[in-house]
Parts: C-alpha cells; sequence; structure tokens
C-alpha cells in the first residue's frame, strides 16, 4: 500500500535525519539527535497546512489568480477558493522523481509542462543535503521553453523546539520591514517593524502576537545570508533558519486560523518575493529563453540545531 505523500526518501549525516517525500519533494520530518526541528506529518497523513512543501513556480498567493506577463493576461486555477486566489505553486502535491538518492543526500526532479495560466515548461529540481552543520536545501528551475518565463520560489517548514504553544519561545528575525495585507492575505504595503508588535530583531518572546506575515529587508552577514533563530527558554533547545541572497522575504506564520494546529508551531517560510508578485513584479524573476543566459536559477536555505545553552 503507498502511503499518502509517496514514496519516503530517508536521509542521515551528522546526527541529522530526514525523511522526503515523492508527494511535492516534501520535507516531511527532520531530526537532531533525536530531537524534532520540525512539525511535521506522519507517513499516514497528505501534508496539512503546505507542511515542508516545495512552493513552485510561486510561492504565497496571486490574486484572484489573474496576472499580466509579457503582454499577454492568464488566468490559473483558482486554488485557494475561500480567498478567491491560486495559491503557493503548481508543484506541491504533484510526484516528483528521484535522480540520486544517497545516505546523506536526494535530488528530486519535476517536469512542469505548460498549461492553462502558466503556458511555459520548466524544469524544477531539488537536492536536500546533510551534513554535521545540517540540512541544506537547493531548489533550481530551468526554463526549457522560447519566451521569458515569470518565476519565484519558496518553502513551507514549519519550525519546532518542543511542544508548544509558540507564545514562550524567543524569536530572532533580522527584518526590517513587513508587508501589509488585506483581508484576503494580499499585500497593500510595507512598513518599518522598529516600534511595532512586529519587530523581532532583537531575541524575545512571541507572545501573543498572530502571525501570517511577509518580512524583508533582511540583515545579512557578509556572505549574503541571513539567519532567523528560534528559542525555547525553558529548556534551552534552539534551531536556525537561514537563507541566501536570493531569498529577499521570509513569510512568517503561527496558525492561529487552524484551530487544531494553532501555535503549536511557526512557519518560517523562505520566499524569493513576497505574495502576489506576479501581479506587482516585485521582486519577480524572469527566467531566461531556453539556451540563453539566465535560464536557470538555484536558490539554497537551510535549517540547523543550535546548542542548548548557547
Amino acid at each position: 500500500m503507498l502511503p499518502p505523500s509517496g514514496d519516503q526518501f530517508r536521509i542521515s549525516a551528522g546526527g541529522y535525519e530526514a525523511v522526503i517525500t515523492e508527494s511535492g519533494g516534501a520535507l516531511r520530518t527532520l531530526h537532531h539527535a533525536g530531537r524534532a526541528l520540525l512539525d511535521g506529518f506522519g507517513e499516514d497523513e497528505m501534508s496539512p497546512g503546505g507542511r515542508g512543501q516545495l512552493l513552485m513556480p510561486w510561492p504565497n498567493r496571486i490574486r484572484d489568480g489573474r496576472y499580466t506577463f509579457d503582454g499577454r493576461e492568464l488566468q490559473l486555477p483558482l486554488t485557494e477558493p475561500k480567498r478567491h486566489h491560486a495559491s503557493h505553486g503548481l508543484a506541491r502535491w504533484v510526484a516528483w522523481t528521484p535522480e540520486e538518492h544517497t545516505e546523506a543526500s536526494v535530488s528530486l526532479q519535476y517536469r512542469l509542462m505548460a498549461q492553462t495560466g502558466y503556458p511555459w515548461a520548466v524544469d524544477l529540481h531539488v537536492l536536500y543535503d546533510l551534513s554535521a552543520d545540517g540540512l541544506t536545501v537547493t531548489q533550481t528551475a530551468t526554463n526549457l521553453s522560447p519566451a521569458p518565463a515569470p518565476y519565484a520560489s519558496g518553502a513551507h517548514p514549519y519550525l519546532s523546539v518542543g511542544t508548544g504553544p509558540v507564545d514562550a519561545w524567543e524569536l530572532t528575525l533580522p527584518a526590517a520591514t513587513r508587508s501589509v495585507s488585506d483581508d484576503t492575505l494580499i499585500p497593500v504595503g510595507r512598513e518599518a517593524v522598529e516600534g511595532t508588535p512586529y519587530d523581532f530583531r532583537v531575541a524575545r518572546p512571541l507572545r501573543d502576537t498572530v502571525l501570517n506575515t511577509g518580512f524583508t529587508d533582511l540583515e545579512r552577514d557578509e556572505r549574503g545570508v541571513a539567519t532567523v533563530t528560534l528559542r525555547d527558554p525553558a529548556s534551552g533547545r534552539a534551531l536556525s533558519l537561514w537563507v541566501d541572497e536570493h531569498h529577499r522575504w521570509l513569510q512568517v506564520y503561527t496558525a492561529d486560523d487552524v484551530p487544531a494546529t494553532a501555535r503549536r508551531s511557526i512557519a518560517i517560510e523562505p520566499m524569493t518575493a513576497d505574495a502576489n508578485a506576479f501581479v506587482s513584479g516585485e521582486d519577480l524573476l524572469t527566467l531566461a529563453p531556453a539556451g540563453h543566459p539566465g535560464d536557470e536559477v538555484s536558490v539554497s536555505w537551510g535549517v540547523r540545531a543550535v546548542d542548548e545553552g548557547a
């Protein structure tokens, strides 16, 4: 009998263990020294709430699924009917094909065929790699079409440093600006976080802050890497999620609108562009026609455990 998420690809190295699924190329579990770093999902479950899924060729939402690119008006299927949006791309439920599976890594690919609303063929690829430094995820897109293609990417891990709720956990989020959204979660502006409940540039408890918010203007190190840290002061358990220079946005979500899992963990979603980028054009990537420079883009992010007491 096949699990709902298809074949399971187990990898381990450096004290870390992970399971990646055929369905959506999703990160189902991640452990370090036997402790869960993610609030994932069971082998007998479908991914609830986007857990661990890859968001390609766009993350988050496109208002009404409608956008214009290169002079063409296009309409995507509405995969979030409650809000009347196209949500989280076109690859989160499809079967990804394994390319190489070793003890410490697995690579999978999916050929996204031209279709209504997204008339470009694009090869999507993901590499999950474990080492003593944690998990590194590399997402790649290659345009196979003779015309330029719009593109953005993201991922949807829910981070955990205990059993929750998240209120007492300390979040360090090096972002100076947040996206302000309407009641359907489409951005309508930006706001500096200074002096607001959304300023987590210095570690502080989440308390009752409700988050389903995009953050940008990320502080980065000399390599262009931005790092988010989550810590439970009661146990000392902590972890970090890092993103490379291609990831200009982080969506932070406490799931308060999902009673079964509200505030049990916190999703920190790496995104190369904010919600509705196919409409706004902000931070949207354009893949060059096949065979031309710029027809491929690779982006990386990762998760690592932080030593207790550090």
